[in-house]
Order: C-alpha cells, then structure tokens, then sequence
C-alpha cells in the first residue's frame, strides 16, 4: 500500500470513529476546549502511529484504547487522578457543549441529538465500556449478562448511533 493509499485508508476509518472517540473524549473531560484539543491529539497520535494498526481488528477499539491513555494523560497533567461520571454530568456536559455552538461541526451536533435518543440501557452500556472503560465481562457481570450479549449490544448501540449520525447528516446537507 503506498502512503496515498495508507492516506486515504486512514481517513477513511478516522471519519467513521470519529464519532465515538468523540463521544467518550466529551463524556470524560468537561472543558469544551480542553476536549477538543485531546480528540486533535489522538487523531494526529493515530494518524502518526497508524501503521502499527492491525487492520484484523476493530479500528474503534485501537482508537480508544489510545484515546484513553491520552485522557488520563490530561487528568494527570492537571493534577487529578480520579474522575466519576454520572447521567448528571453527562447532561450539563451536553448543555454545555450546546451552549458552545461556534466551531462546532455538524457530526458532533448530530452525535449528540443521536445520543439523546438512546434508551436508557444503552446509553448506560456505552458509559460502562468507554467512559468506565469496562470488559464486555465485566459489563455482563453487572448488568445479569452474557459477555457476549453485552459485545452484540454494543455493536447494534454503535450502529444505531452511526445510522442516526448519517441520517442526521444527510438531512442538514440533502
């Protein structure tokens, strides 16, 4: 693959988890500025170390194991080594970031009405694995389930909110 194609395959798989990494960058870290510069982080970080990406696995789930360092990273730096997040939190953060609409792209409007829209569990299932940063296991245990329950949900949680983003896009832009 030469470096246009590794370009372009790049590209390709940041716009589709963007979204997510996104998600969970805002969810863990309250400053609207401060979250915007370590989502740029991890995409330059991501782009810089892409080579060493598997691609027999998930991109997701490389992305965020690097978003997650870099958000620890972030907490470390400001001298905080605990963080806890509640639904609460997570609202005033999304009011926060609505309140905060200049700059904003268009995808990060139509992920949050998308995330609004969850039911409840599943919105609980995201915040388990991407803000708790727990194991299918560990969710399954906590919730009554079967680890691979919990993988399935979250794939139909991540595709639902995919399609939604879409769909949500391509109304704003026809």
């Amino acid at each position: 693959m030469d470096e246009g194609q590794k370009r372009e395959e790049f590209t390709h798989r940041w716009l589709e988890t963007e979204p997510s990494i996104s998600a969970y960058v805002f969810a863990s870290i309250a400053g609207f500025h401060d979250a915007e510069d370590v989502v740029q982080r991890i995409a330059q970080e991501l782009a810089r170390r892409f080579d060493e990406f598997d691609s027999g696995q998930p991109f997701v789930g490389w992305a965020l194991w690097i978003a997650k360092s870099r958000v620890i990273d972030y907490y470390r730096a400001q001298g905080r080594s605990r963080v806890v997040f509640s639904d609460e939190l997570l609202g005033q953060l999304a009011d926060t970031i609505v309140n905060q609409s200049d700059g904003r792209s268009q995808r990060r409007e139509a992920l949050e009405a998308c995330l609004e829209e969850l039911p409840s569990r599943s919105r609980r299932l995201l915040d388990l694995q991407y803000v708790e940063g727990r194991s299918a296991a560990e969710i399954a245990q906590e919730t009554g389930s079967t680890s691979g329950s919990v993988r399935v949900l979250l794939s139909r949680v991540r595709t639902a909110l995919a399609s939604c983003i879409e769909r949500r896009l391509a109304l704003e832009n026809p």
